[in-house]
């Protein structure tokens, strides 16, 4: 399995295990994201510091789990990003609608518990 995911007892965090989140792997990002979904879990942060390189469908899975949480009044975060990750997400403009922080530390004080 590509992505560890760790449930505590008001978030989840799934921790990429990818080093490039493209169209290969995107799919089974997304439907972590459904399953958690689908159990309950509206916070969930996203840990990328093994991913090196996102594409449009990488970016497609994160802006889905954003809008799973948003839905269901919970919040996403991600934590860990490569320079060529977070360059990506600053060219499509995505680091304003993301929360974007430096650890996991750092994103649990953002969740919205």
């Amino acid at each position: 399995m590509n992505f560890e995911i760790i449930q505590e007892t008001h978030y989840a965090i799934v921790k990429s295990g990818v080093e490039k989140l493209d169209a290969v792997n995107a799919p089974d990002l997304k439907a972590e994201f459904v399953v958690l979904n689908k159990k309950g879990i509206n916070n969930i942060i996203l840990d990328l510091s093994k991913t090196r390189y996102c594409d449009s469908s990488g970016l497609s899975a994160i802006l889905m789990a954003n809008r799973l949480c948003k839905d269901t009044n919970g919040s996403f975060a991600m934590c860990g990003l490569q320079e060529a990750v977070s360059k990506m997400i600053r060219i499509s403009q995505l680091d304003k609608i993301l929360k974007i922080t430096a650890d996991i530390e750092s994103a649990i004080g953002e969740m919205t518990v």
